[in-house]
């Protein structure tokens, strides 16, 4: 290829994802008349920068004014807290029974048979993490995940700070944090709720702490009961936690990874 016809494939490589090497070999050859092997384009593309892998998926309803206001806001927070005042990322996650396989450094030419079940089974975890302290996050696990639970779940937090400690809590948008009934209850506590943008994961760290539990407590495991199960959740957070916390500061942290709007292809 030309160096113009270069340049133009990297462009349409940016804006288009193929999955397969022999689409692009047929797009050039239609688009500039020019032939490639299969093992000649994969060479033309790691030249090039180009890498096979998965794209990220983006949220399509996310307002990008609205997360960088709320990360403007967040940072204006941490710089008045005082000492006596915490700030708290709180999410719910729902972890099912069912054997969660994923990829791993298997020998070449063989293959691994791990266990599964399809039981779907699961837990109803509510945790509030602050980035101060990593490896003891305030966990809790309910039946359900409704307004009058998240209530119990603020007065736990209380047990873990002073009534008279300010207690900011970053949260998403969900209906049973907006009640009235949390919203009382929060003011009586001395919580500040921050309501995250809609459509912002990629706000809230504790996102990240849920992603970690995967990797060590679910990841290509197979359990026998629900009990087997809740006792591997359990002991990611009193055992294993705690001893990699200090390791996690680089991947849970509030370096927020902002999202940019996709492309259609």
């Amino acid at each position: 290829m030309s160096a113009p016809q270069a340049l133009a494939l990297i462009e349409h490589l940016t804006e288009h994802t193929h999955s397969h090497t022999h689409q692009i070999v047929a797009y050039v050859q239609c688009q500039f008349g020019v032939r490639y092997s299969v093992a000649g384009m994969n060479k033309w593309l790691h030249h090039n920068g180009f890498s096979y892998k998965k794209p990220k998926g983006v949220p399509h309803k996310f307002d990008e004014a609205k997360q960088h206001a709320f990360v403007d806001a967040y940072e204006a927070l941490k710089s008045r807290c005082d000492k006596d005042e915490a700030i708290l990322f709180m999410d719910a996650v729902h972890p099912t029974q069912t054997t969660k396989v994923t990829q791993g450094w298997i020998r070449t030419g063989q293959d691994k048979a791990i266990e599964t079940t399809g039981s779907r089974s699961r837990l109803n975890i509510v945790g509030a993490l602050n980035l101060s302290d990593l490896g003891h996050p305030i966990i809790d696990d309910y039946d359900t995940v409704n307004s009058e639970n998240i209530v119990r779940f603020l007065c736990k937090i209380r047990e873990r700070y002073p009534l008279n400690h300010k207690v900011h809590l970053v949260l998403d948008g969900a209906g049973y944090h907006r009640t009235d009934l949390v919203k009382d209850a929060a003011y009586v506590l001395n919580i500040e709720l921050h309501y995250l943008p809609p459509y912002s994961p990629n706000l809230n760290p504790i996102e990240r702490l849920w992603k970690v539990m995967n990797e060590h407590a679910r990841n290509n495991l197979y359990f026998k009961t629900k009990r087997d199960f809740a006792q591997a959740i359990d002991r990611f957070f009193t055992v294993t936690l705690p001893e990699i916390a200090e390791s996690l500061t680089s991947r849970i942290n509030d370096n927020f990874q902002m999202f940019n709007h996709a492309s259609s292809s």
